[in-house]
């Protein structure tokens, strides 16, 4: 015949073993789930009741089932001491205090039966008594209670205290599922299991002790509720393939985007002084693959020139100035000799206290732009000094011609006055001396014509960062003895701060004299309160510096104001004008632009632009 109770309590041992048994391997693969561990006590010590609650309904003597009673205590005592720390670890709550209390309260119980051999719940096993229970008569406890055994069993009231707390405190914190689940069912089998031993020890009821059964309910639900997790973490880490796939995808993209946009990418650890670059950075850097990054090294790479702004640059971004971004151009010297271009962007990244800690960045070799840039600059020049071999004579020749010819009629009719006057009446004497002073003014004049022929006739470029207010104030005393002459007045406003202009000094000097000239010989007629040139400069943005000249002539007629700057056209009755027409070649090659315009009042103003020179602070 089949024995249900030792097929049941069997069955509940095997199973608490074989879960006690399966999370001790998980604990021992990973050392701090120790929740992990305090389950697989709590299910050993399961399977230990139940094995000792089994020899109590099978006991046929007094003596044997005084010794089972006695001995269950030892298996229960690691139960319930695992299960109020489980509680704690796994809910991450509850009051450390409560647990440690409950833990001693429950070693003072087990005291006894350790030391002095003596039976917790019964002083004594008066006579045995069976009943019917799963078809099969079985032993039940009976005897003279020992009072010791309500000091225990009030210290179940602690556990029940602890789990309540912990499970408000996890509901309260969002972990409702592990509130629910494991504060839950601690409580409600704890309590079904107090309220069992009561009713079978104190109030009489002719039952057998199946504490073990709930115990097995209890085990069920946390390694529900622990498996639960395992089935979590694994749903977690198929996300995490999933995820790692799409970022090896969002890396191949990045990959590609950086390589067809040529930059190789760098980082430097700040706090280790460590570096990592990309193959594309190394090869562009000259560093083969496997070789270390220093730091030092690095700056080797760097032109002498180039090493303070780029270390510079990089400090300011350390120091935090325009939110820890910085660009920078700068030349490497290779190996191999050859030098290279290398433009530069890096942002550093700071830790939760502010302290730079990284710096990411990437870099282009921009050497083919670098060299079409200096060949552009290059051709400027040599358009620049085309126009100045090819056509600065001409304009030197039709400067001098127009000042030479009426100067040349002006001493022709001193000399036929002079010769007139040779006489010895004294009220000539004055009239000579102003012939003879005419004539003085004349050499003075042919002097100063020459000079300009002479600066005229250059043939060298010097292109160098040019002063405005200098480059205007020597271009105005050239032209003051003309104008002396001519009755007009020259006004020079430029203001000392401005930037430097980067070009040929002579070449400037011949737009401004050859605008000047212009201004003048519009003021022919011109009343005396309008007989004024004006040269003014002023800052045009970031990268230009504008200069104008103006006069208080009558302006420039609509229908040719758009015809100015032809070659060989000119307001004046006789003669070809190339003047304008070769200032405006020699402001574009200088990368700036001229243009005249009439002003609001009177006269009009021709107005040019040159760049800023490079290196010069735009601040």
């Amino acid at each position: 015949m089949v024995s249900w109770v030792t097929v049941i309590w069997s069955m509940v041992a095997s199973a608490c073993l074989t879960l006690a048994a399966i999370y001790w391997l998980v604990w021992y693969r990973n050392r701090t789930a120790w929740a992990h561990l305090l389950f697989s006590v709590t299910a050993a010590s399961t399977a230990g009741f139940a094995f000792f609650e089994l020899h109590i309904m099978r006991a046929q003597t007094p003596a044997e089932l005084y010794a089972a009673v006695r001995w269950a205590q030892v298996p229960l005592f690691v139960l319930l001491v695992a299960l109020i720390w489980f509680v704690g670890i796994y809910l991450n709550a509850g009051r450390r205090w409560l647990a440690w209390t409950f833990s001693a309260m429950r070693a003072l119980y087990l005291l006894p039966t350790l030391v002095a051999g003596s039976n917790v719940n019964y002083r004594e096993i008066t006579s045995l008594r069976h009943i019917q229970f799963l078809g099969e008569p079985v032993t039940i406890l009976g005897g003279v209670i020992n009072p010791v055994m309500l000091f225990g069993q009030s210290s179940i009231i602690l556990l029940l205290i602890f789990v309540a707390d912990a499970s408000v405190t996890a509901w309260r914190r969002g972990d409702r599922r592990k509130a629910l689940m494991v504060g839950g069912s601690v409580e409600f089998f704890v309590l079904a299991s107090l309220a069992t031993s009561i009713l079978v020890i104190w109030a009489g009821v002719q039952a057998p002790i199946v504490f073990s059964q709930l115990c097995l309910g209890l085990v069920a639900v946390m390694a529900y509720e622990l498996s639960h997790g395992v089935l979590r973490a694994s749903h977690l880490v198929r996300e995490l393939k999933a995820s790692e796939a799409g970022l090896r995808e969002s890396e191949a993209r990045l990959s590609l985007a950086v390589d067809a946009a040529d930059f190789g990418l760098w980082i430097q650890d700040l706090t280790r002084d460590r570096n990592w670059a990309s193959e594309r950075w190394r090869d562009m850097f000259g560093f083969v693959p496997a070789a270390p990054l220093e730091t030092a090294a690095i700056l080797n790479r760097v032109h002498h020139d180039d090493r303070d702004s780029l270390q510079q640059a990089r400090a300011m971004a350390i120091a935090g100035a325009d939110g820890g971004r910085y660009q920078t151009e700068y030349r490497l010297l290779m190996p191999d000799g050859a030098t290279r271009w290398i433009s530069s962007l890096g942002r550093v990244e700071c830790d939760a206290a502010g302290r730079p800690v990284l710096i990411r960045g990437a870099s282009r070799e921009i050497t083919a732009r670098k060299q079409a840039e200096l060949e552009t600059q290059l051709l400027r020049e040599e358009i620049a000094h085309v126009g100045r071999v090819s056509m600065m004579g001409q304009l030197a020749s039709a400067l001098a011609h127009e000042i030479n010819q009426p100067l040349s009629a002006i001493l022709s009719n001193a000399e036929a006055a002079d010769r007139f006057l040779q006489r010895d009446s004294p009220d000539l004497v004055e009239v000579r001396a102003i012939l003879a002073d005419i004539r003085k003014a004349d050499k003075r004049a042919a002097t100063v014509i020459e000079r300009m022929r002479a600066l005229l006739r250059r043939h060298t470029v010097d292109t160098q960062p040019l002063g405005v207010s200098a480059l205007v104030g020597e271009v105005a005393a050239l032209v003051r003895v003309d104008a002396a002459t001519r009755q007009v007045k020259v006004e020079v406003d430029v203001p000392g701060d401005l930037p430097d202009v980067r070009g040929d000094r002579v070449h400037l000097q011949q737009v401004l004299l050859n605008l000047i000239l212009n201004g003048m010989d519009a003021l022919d007629g011109a009343r005396p309160a309008n007989r004024r040139v004006s040269i003014n400069a002023r800052r045009d943005g970031d990268q230009r510096v504008e200069i104008a000249v103006g006069d208080g002539g009558p302006g420039i007629p609509a229908d040719t104001l758009g015809q100015i700057f032809d070659p060989f056209f000119t307001t004046k009755p006789h003669g070809m004008g190339m003047g304008l027409a070769i200032s405006r070649t020699i402001v574009e090659a200088h990368g700036g632009k001229l243009w005249a315009e009439n002003q609001d009042g009177s006269g009009a103003a021709l107005r040019f632009t040159l760049p800023i020179a490079e290196g010069v602070d735009a601040a």
